[in-house]
């Protein structure tokens, strides 16, 4: 099991929906949380992509050297970008970093916003840009670290004696991660990614899409990818504690904000975010759609829109039932970021399996010598143990 934070580069906040309790989108904060995970011991971190977020390479490089074994899960979008171009980023960015990209190929969902970048083509047609990137970027990529050239021709994007001279540091590169719910989707999944990433719906709907991955995999000869879950996550020490942390969260936002969010994601052709929104449907009285899993997210976010609510140990079964249809890989957020991130190390990360356990103590995130906490009365200091009672209790 792989446990991932994100930076919250389209801002952050305590609460959903309002200018009341916001955070400016800074440099200094994006570095504080990515030096907190990098010290609890998170894989990597998610950075979005987008017209409503800082550039995610450009930020990424920046916190590159605030952190020591951090990963960085940094989008590519096809169509926007020519594939040498993305190729020779990710090379420079996984040889400066000593190997430490992870790269999202983010097709996208919105025609608004794609128009607004200069791409005017349909979903379907997307993806077939998608495929011939990939295919481009895989092979200038992999032969690079023989020296060798490319020509590939294809109906959208082509490659005439390509060559990328600085090869990756990892072979043959930077693992593909990838997310998608339609039937194009999938076809790509099968065909180029490492790792497939759902958002959180209920267990039996990402067990379906996990089983049609696998089996257009198996359709073309390929072993099929390993699979990760995007999810938020409110975690306290109490079942109702988080409940209310839930309550709250959502407790400024007016039903105007929420009907102008759904009306912009209805105007979408993305599948995931059809599903994601079909989960609630714009009503406060439909937010729990699987026991622990909450969508209030939703209710005004794109994209990922499900919480896992509840007490450590809730929510670490919770994360051992998707790891039971498969997941490996846990990408995480909470509002507000950096607090969240230490929460849920605390609560959480004591609860989940032995072998992750083993990980943190050699990333110097779990297994510190101590003391923990404050001295008592200037000479009782306190063993890790007596740390995280509530951790244990729940």
């Amino acid at each position: 099991m792989q446990v991932f934070w994100f930076i919250p580069t389209h801002g952050d906040s305590r609460y959903l929906g309002t200018a009341q309790g916001a955070r400016a989108a800074t440099f200094d904060y994006f570095r504080q949380i990515a030096v907190a995970a990098d010290t609890l011991g998170y894989e990597g971190v998610l950075l979005p992509t987008g017209r409503s977020c800082e550039d995610a390479w450009v930020t990424a490089a920046s916190l590159m050297p605030s952190t020591r074994r951090l990963k960085f899960l940094v989008a590519i979008r096809p169509g926007l970008t020519t594939p040498a171009l993305a190729a020779r980023m990710a090379a420079t960015f996984d040889r400066l970093s000593g190997g430490r990209l992870l790269v999202n190929v983010v097709t996208g969902g919105d025609p608004g916003e794609l128009e607004g970048d200069g791409i005017f083509v349909g979903h379907d047609e997307r993806y077939e840009i998608t495929d011939e990137f990939l295919t481009i970027w895989r092979e200038l990529l992999a032969r690079s670290h023989a020296g060798e050239g490319i020509d590939v021709e294809g109906r959208h994007l082509s490659s005439k004696g390509g060559r990328n001279l600085y090869p990756p540091v990892q072979q043959p590169y930077p693992p593909l991660y990838f997310g998608g719910s339609s039937p194009a989707a999938h076809a790509i999944v099968g065909k180029h990614i490492d790792k497939y990433l759902t958002w959180g719906e209920p267990p039996a709907a990402v067990a379906a899409k996990l089983d049609d991955v696998r089996r257009r995999s198996a359709a073309i000869g390929r072993e099929p990818p390993s699979f990760g879950i995007r999810l938020h996550v409110i975690v306290r020490e109490t079942s109702e504690a988080a409940w209310a942390a839930a309550d709250e969260l959502i407790g400024h936002l007016d039903d105007d904000t929420i009907a102008r969010a759904q009306a912009a994601f209805a105007r979408m052709d993305s599948e995931g975010q059809r599903r994601m929104a079909a989960l609630h449907g714009g009503k406060r009285d439909r937010l729990v759609v699987s026991p622990n899993l909450w969508a209030g997210v939703g209710l005004v976010r794109g994209g990922a829109g499900t919480a896992l609510v509840g007490n450590p140990q809730e929510v670490a079964d919770r994360m051992r039932e998707y790891a039971d249809l498969g997941i490996d890989t846990f990408i995480l957020s909470g509002y507000p970021h950096l607090e969240e991130a230490y929460r849920f190390a605390e609560l959480v990360f004591p609860l989940l399996p032995a072998k992750l356990q083993r990980q943190l103590g050699r990333a110097g995130g779990a297994q510190l010598s101590g003391p923990f906490g404050e001295v008592v009365a200037n000479g009782e200091a306190r063993a890790p143990d007596a740390a995280a009672p509530a951790a244990r209790r729940a």
